[in-house]
């Protein structure tokens, strides 16, 4: 009698042959996932609204050895991004990562600052994910793609100077969910990527003082920032073929802010 374990294989984290798209992928967690993806054997479409960001990373990818394309586009603008995405000939991984915020009481909140982060973390993701979709619904094949929209740890949680950031990254997560649920039987799955705090150079320009670096530590219970290698691994496990059966739920890296 065969031993059932006999024709178990080890989980893949390869991308070869896949096209992933990334979304402000000119810095911060857009780049680092972009280099991963590439050294995974993906080919890479990087997207951002500064050739010189774009021109940076794609040279390290380059001297790599690996294949990467720069598209300057501002995702808010619904039919630059829809025209990019149908110009490229295979998308197989959507990075969903552009977004922003404005860290204030919400008292303070302008409409300019209200109508910029609905714009981009709401809208111009759906419109993004939406051309996604209808460029992976070409491929052939079960598995036809696989979107992984940036979310946050504020997209479960609530946050003192983040009521809008937070209900952005509320509604990203109900999207995708709803995606999921809808795409499941034409092969692409759907997931949300929940870093907390990243030590870059943009959250530093935030985390600006100690006591707001005590304040974000005393809410993360393993005591420290997450590093952007912790944010680039969840995301090479999502696109890959280990996640296979992952689909409309939330890889929330935080270090247990949510578990309290």
């Amino acid at each position: 009698m065969a031993n059932e374990y006999e024709n178990l294989g080890m989980p893949s984290f390869r991308l070869d042959g896949k096209v992933a798209l990334i979304t402000g992928a000119g810095t911060g967690i857009g780049a680092g996932v972009a280099l991963a993806f590439s050294a995974a054997g993906a080919d890479v479409v990087l997207v951002g609204r500064t050739q010189g960001n774009l021109d940076q990373v794609a040279e390290v990818i380059r001297a790599r050895g690996g294949n990467v394309k720069t598209r300057v586009c501002d995702v808010t603008d619904s039919a630059e991004i829809r025209a990019l995405i149908g110009d490229i000939s295979r998308l197989d991984i959507l990075v969903n990562n552009a977004g922003t915020n404005f860290p204030e009481p919400m008292l303070e909140v302008s409409d300019e600052h209200l109508d910029a982060m609905i714009a981009l973390n709401v809208r111009a993701c759906f419109v993004t994910a939406q051309a996604a979709v209808r460029k992976m619904l070409t491929n052939t094949g079960t598995d036809a793609g696989v979107i992984i929209n940036v979310s946050s740890q504020m997209g479960h949680v609530g946050s003192p100077n983040r009521t809008v950031y937070c209900m952005t990254k509320h509604a990203v997560e109900g999207l995708t969910k709803a995606m999921a649920v809808e795409l499941a039987d034409q092969g692409i799955r759907v997931n949300t990527l929940c870093p907390t705090f990243v030590d870059t150079p943009m959250v530093r320009k935030i985390v600006d003082t100690p006591e707001k670096e005590a304040f974000l530590v005393s809410k993360i219970p393993m005591g420290h920032m997450a590093k952007m290698e912790d944010v680039v691994g969840a995301a090479l496990y999502l696109a890959g073929p280990s996640a296979r059966m992952v689909t409309g739920t939330s890889l929330k890296v935080d270090g247990g802010w949510t578990a309290q």
